[in-house]
């Protein structure tokens, strides 16, 4: 059954970040910073929005950045270049040959186009496991090229953000626990001296992974650099799951967590996506 919402929200609209990549999906891309101001959100966050190329052309990415300051919008999350996203990929930056040649060449755009937005949000996805590959040697590979994601983010004061996904969904990605993001984040940190790698934690991944979701929150919801929120399961809006959302998000709140939350759903269909923030209040 979904869990009954009763508390009053912890967290008002404007510490949300709306997704663009999963959110608003019927309009073309450029419409959707519009669409999130209409329904009354200051900021969004998207996953690289030209999927088939880690370098577009000043064009579309002027376009883009328009299409944000016309809304009003503020970027605070932007994944770098990962593949296929939605589809079979989880990332570039582990995986031998051509595709971590693709993440390295889109570091330095990703970084400036977050950069003229304010954004100071890099997820780097860490790609899955390819059959045939030494897994040794695809984490070395990622090891250097998270340090690269980092040095790039930290010539614009950005902070590069890695995340755990869940391995229902995800059975190739080698990253999925809380506890393994954190330590990679801090082995990246280690290797570049610049403290910048952080946790993104993303309750719908936790808790679909089975992990215990309040103590991933107490243990480092301080520490981590964004948050992201899907209800589970089902990943559709709060409400629709069993997560307790209202007392996770005043957890998070509790720990120290003061940053954005990003609302990275799936809206039912000819619903409401965001009737449930009415229902709090």
């Amino acid at each position: 059954m979904p869990h009954e919402m009763t508390h009053g929200t912890p967290f008002p609209r404007h510490r949300f970040a709306v997704n663009l990549s999963m959110l608003f999906t019927g309009l073309p891309f450029l419409e959707r910073p519009a669409a999130a101001a209409a329904a009354g959100f200051a900021a969004v966050e998207m996953w690289w929005p030209w999927p088939a190329t880690p370098t577009p052309s000043d064009r579309e990415l002027d376009a883009l950045r328009r299409a944000l300051d016309d809304a009003g919008t503020r970027l605070v999350g932007l994944n770098f270049y990962a593949g296929q996203l939605p589809g079979p990929d989880r990332g570039a930056l582990s995986v031998p040959g051509a595709e971590s040649a693709r993440f390295r060449a889109n570091l330095g755009v990703a970084a400036e186009f977050a950069a003229s937005l304010g954004c100071t949000a890099l997820n780097a996805l860490y790609g899955n496991r390819v059959a045939g590959a030494d897994p040794a040697t695809q984490d070395a590979l990622a090891l250097e090229n998270l340090a690269r994601a980092a040095e790039a983010a930290d010539r614009v004061g950005a902070q590069v953000l890695i995340e755990a996904l869940n391995p229902v969904e995800s059975p190739a990605y080698p990253v999925t626990g809380s506890a393994a993001a954190v330590a990679l984040a801090e082995r990246v940190n280690e290797a570049t001296g610049l403290g910048n790698a952080r946790f993104l934690m993303d309750l719908y991944h936790l808790a679909t992974a089975g992990e215990d979701v309040p103590a991933a929150i107490s243990a480092y919801g301080k520490a981590c650099g964004h948050v992201q929120l899907a209800d589970a399961p089902g990943r559709g809006a709060p409400g629709s799951g069993a997560l307790d959302v209202p007392d996770l998000l005043a957890r998070l709140d509790e720990a120290g967590y003061a940053g954005w939350v990003g609302l990275e759903y799936r809206a039912a269909p000819g619903g409401d996506a965001f009737g449930w923030l009415d229902e709090w209040r």
